[in-house]
């Protein structure tokens, strides 16, 4: 797995170098600024970045728009996006050319080192991630503004808000201690709820999430 980080910290920046290197893998390039880590993209073609969201110059989305650029410079690049806070509109605007091998997560994970190599891993082999604590926040908040998410069960909230950490069906019935046909059950009911049609699978849990993650907007 070659690996290039752009964060501006460079503490962090370093941090995250030697935690990487310490686990076997191949940190081929680390950058400060968005600018930096696209050149890096294009020289090392790597097969993982790893991205601040907030970068020079004005440290708002710059991580963001980089991560998309880098993604469509050289297609299948995953990334998992690093933030401080949580940042519904940055979320969104990541995911919302699809998830796959998409990670967003809030930087106070990467000291819990075995849930951000596992959640490092699970984008690199082209799953989504989103940081459980991103989860809980934006369900609270959309609960308010969407008819249609408001009419979830507990248990389908649940089931969707654990969909949108990247989980699959029986990685939900194991954390929730139901059978994979219990999960299944809900996912077909989350679908009726948003109406959301039954032509693709995959598609549907996207566009589920981004649903969820937007507060009902698409």
């Amino acid at each position: 797995m070659r690996i290039v980080i752009a964060e501006d910290d460079p503490l962090l920046r370093e941090g995250l170098a030697l935690l990487l290197r310490a686990e076997d893998l191949d940190v081929v390039a680390t950058a400060g600024t968005p600018g930096e880590f696209l050149v890096a993209v294009d020289e090392h073609a790597p097969d993982v970045a790893i991205v601040d969201v907030r970068m020079p110059p004005t440290h708002t989305d710059e991580g963001i728009v980089a991560a998309v650029e880098a993604r469509r410079r050289r297609p299948g690049l995953a990334v998992l996006v690093l933030s401080a806070y949580v940042e519904q509109a940055f979320a969104t605007d990541l995911f919302s050319v699809g998830a796959r091998g998409l990670g967003y997560l809030l930087k106070e994970r990467v000291g819990r080192v075995e849930e951000f190599l596992a959640a490092l891993h699970r984008v690199a082999d082209g799953g989504s991630v989103i940081d459980p604590e991103v989860v809980a926040q934006l369900l609270a908040r959309n609960r308010r503004t969407d008819t249609a998410l408001s009419e979830l069960s507990p248990r389908e909230r649940e089931v969707l808000g654990l969909m949108a950490e990247g989980l699959g069906n029986s990685a939900i019935a194991e954390r929730l201690f139901v059978t994979d046909g219990a999960v299944h059950k809900h996912i077909r009911s989350i679908f009726s709820k948003l109406q959301l049609p039954p032509d693709d699978q995959a598609d549907r849990r996207v566009t589920a999430v981004l649903r969820y993650l937007d507060g009902g907007r698409r």
